[in-house]
């Protein structure tokens, strides 16, 4: 997934300027933790209904993006 800016946003009204799925609070830092903590997709869209699939995807294509050096621009 390239496109990861159509559902992560950086507002410094919300989390401390933080990347959050957009219209949510949830962090891309929290759907990473929970992932490394060994919770399924499945798991998360359980407890987060709110949430869909591509924006899971969207944290790992963002995460990719920052190991690769490269900078979100909004």
């Amino acid at each position: 997934m390239k496109d990861f800016k159509k559902y992560i946003e950086i507002n410094p009204e919300k989390r401390f300027g933080k990347p959050v799925i957009k219209g949510t609070r949830i962090s891309v830092y929290d759907i990473l933790l929970w992932l490394s903590d060994g919770m399924t997709k499945k798991e998360i869209l359980h407890d987060f209904p709110e949430l869909k699939e591509e924006q899971i995807n969207a944290c790992l294509a963002f995460a990719a993006s920052k190991e690769q050096g490269h900078r979100y621009a909004s």
